[in-house]
């Protein structure tokens, strides 16, 4: 791996977090999987496009952006070493041969100049140490009037779906976990446009995008999900059994009023952003 400016995420996202999301990739791609439909669309990829995915954790999209791109090339960076594992083995079971996985911090990878016709992230850049500057690097990486598009997680509040559905966990949630830090990072539009801007894009779009989010079979099977994610599990680490017990009966009970025949299904929020190198 080239050189790492966030050595603390690195360290963390090929830690067990990473194992974890390398696990269970099939639920945390289930978990966001709505918001796919509205990340292409903007995307835009066509046939021939160059395309960089930021933060590309065990591929998920980054095989769906090659399914698009098919006379093309795409390319996924992540820091995970176990998550890329994943997403090789992946792309080699179905045969998508347009696709390269490296393992690299976006922040300062050495992407060519001008080497791609779109850079796309499901998330993975509100983990950057330096914003600006990645996005700067990021930029430089696209042709002129390339463009960036990705998802980002606004900020929730209490009267959120979420909120309410593990209102169990708020006493309990104390501190991040390590690969979580940073994730509030870009929750708000004002910020999100300022950072883009400082990093010399241009035509920043912010548009607000709910969609259903999948946590599991029934409110038993969710929240046994929500409680192995790397914050919850940090934060119920030394608790005693019989607390930890009681929490996960009573985020069972707060899940069950979003339980529907397809599964237990609680609204989420996000950012969608374009913007383009000039």
């Amino acid at each position: 791996m080239h050189a790492v400016a966030n050595a603390e995420a690195a360290e963390a996202w090929n830690g067990w977090e990473g194992v974890h999301w390398a696990r269970h990739r099939a639920r945390y791609n289930a978990m966001v999987g709505a918001f796919n439909d509205s990340l292409f669309r903007t995307a835009a990829i066509a046939l021939e496009d160059h395309v960089l995915d930021v933060g590309c954790g065990t591929g998920h999209v980054t095989l769906l952006a090659a399914q698009r791109a098919t006379r093309g090339h795409v390319v996924g960076v992540d820091l995970s070493a176990p998550m890329l594992e994943r997403a090789r083995a992946d792309a080699a079971a179905h045969g998508i041969g347009n696709v390269r996985f490296d393992r690299g911090d976006a922040q300062v990878h050495p992407f060519p100049d001008a080497g791609f016709d779109v850079a796309i992230s499901r998330g993975g850049v509100m983990f950057f140490g330096d914003p600006v500057a990645a996005f700067a690097h990021i930029r430089r990486a696209l042709r002129p009037g390339g463009r960036l598009v990705f998802l980002g997680p606004q900020g929730g509040g209490p009267e959120s779906d979420y909120a309410r559905a593990t209102a169990a966990l708020k006493p309990l949630l104390r501190a991040p976990s390590p690969s979580s830090r940073g994730m509030g990072s870009l929750v708000e539009p004002e910020r999100i446009r300022e950072v883009l801007d400082a990093a010399g894009f241009g035509t920043i779009d912010v548009e607000p995008v709910t969609a259903p989010m999948d946590y599991g079979r029934d409110a038993a099977d969710a929240a046994e999900f929500i409680l192995g994610q790397g914050p919850v599990r940090v934060n119920l680490a030394g608790l005693t059994p019989d607390v930890v017990e009681r929490t996960r009966e009573q985020l069972r009970e707060g899940l069950e009023a979003y339980e529907t025949p397809e599964g237990v299904r609680i609204t989420g929020a996000v950012w969608l952003v374009r913007a383009t190198r000039p």
